[in-house]
């Protein structure tokens, strides 16, 4: 899910320390683990369980998103919304109206927070086991693992880790990437890439179930709908109304850090032709600016243990086995990376 961060995010208090994890590798280093979450995926949906007002609801993880509430789960726990001034949400799909409410309790595992204000939006629902969202505004508190292969999601605080490599569970050492800088108006966890060895800029997307090129970005590489071996597998959609097309195509390789995946698939769709708003006073409709080149999805991070440490402005990731990119249609399996 692409979100474009509207100002004035609440700040989460992180409720309860579980354990501390110390490297021997990293002598003065400690990381002190926050809380860490059994994951599944449903429909491809990174979801945990949670409980609003002490009723059962579930929760998604999305790092491409600000934190909210669907407007169906509103209605069904019984919660008053009201207008949201000021506040817009763009996503894959379109604008969604955006409301706001006040959530007495939220529990989410051994996380607990009281009266948390947070926004109601979404024109779709992503389906009846999905009611909150939670989004990147509530991950860039603490550093955040995502260890699929082994189903689970961890947040962590380092501590006296300046200058050192933070992939704790990789022996023989991780990959990693510079996190590029960050803007209140625009993605957050956004990373430099490779395809066919032109640089991108490609944004780690936990919301997202499948990665996807942005179509323009696509054009520029030379491909489109009408290039050879390109096929059309259909409309998906996402936090707005509106549905978009997707299609599969070749890739020579993509490349992050040190790690490149040749001859393989990746889907390719408008993202964000519909991320669009018309200014008060203005007749023209503007297109949302810094909107990455790529969506890094669900399926990269099932391929991938990975640790957003947004305390130095990295990501450390490892591969774990099986495709990376894994769309439907294809002609042969995806080659594995190599380093």
């Amino acid at each position: 899910m692409l979100r474009v961060r509207a100002a004035g995010s609440a700040l989460v208090a992180l409720a309860l320390i579980l354990a501390g994890i110390a490297s021997p590798a990293l002598a003065k280093c400690t990381m002190t683990r926050l809380v860490e979450w059994p994951v599944r995926l449903e429909r491809g949906h990174l979801m945990v369980d949670g409980a609003i007002n002490g009723r059962k609801v579930g929760v998604m993880l999305d790092t491409g998103s600000d934190t909210f509430l669907f407007r169906s789960a509103t209605a069904r726990l019984g919660l008053a919304a009201r207008v949201a001034r000021g506040r817009r949400i763009f996503g894959i799909g379109g604008e969604t109206y955006v409301e706001e409410t006040t959530v007495e309790d939220v529990r989410i595992g051994q996380l607990t927070r009281q009266n948390w204000p947070m926004l109601v939006a979404g024109e779709r629902s992503f389906g009846d086991d999905v009611d909150l969202v939670l989004g990147e505004d509530f991950f860039e508190q603490a550093d955040v693992e995502f260890d699929l292969p082994h189903g689970a999601v961890r947040l962590f605080r380092p501590e006296g880790c300046e200058g050192l490599a933070l992939g704790y569970w990789a022996a023989q050492g991780s990959g990693q990437v510079d996190l590029e800088p960050a803007y209140d108006a625009g993605p957050r966890i956004v990373v430099p890439v490779r395809i066919n060895g032109r640089p991108l800029h490609a944004l780690l997307d936990s919301g997202a179930g499948i990665s996807a090129l942005d179509k323009p970005v696509a054009e520029r590489l030379g491909i489109t709908a009408d290039s050879p071996g390109v096929l059309f597998e259909g409309v998906g959609g996402g936090l707005g109304a509106k549905g978009v097309d997707y299609w599969i195509a070749r890739l020579q390789a993509f490349t992050i850090g040190d790690e490149t995946i040749s001859d393989t698939f990746v889907r390719f769709a408008d993202l964000y032709k519909d991320a669009r708003y018309t200014p008060m006073a203005s007749h023209l409709s503007v297109r949302i600016q810094s909107t990455p080149d790529m969506l890094l999805g669900v399926d990269f991070l099932r391929a991938h243990r990975v640790l957003v440490a947004y305390s130095q402005r990295r990501m450390y990731f490892t591969y774990e086995g099986g495709p990376v990119f894994a769309p439907q249609a294809r002609e042969r399996a995806p080659a594995e990376p190599s380093r």
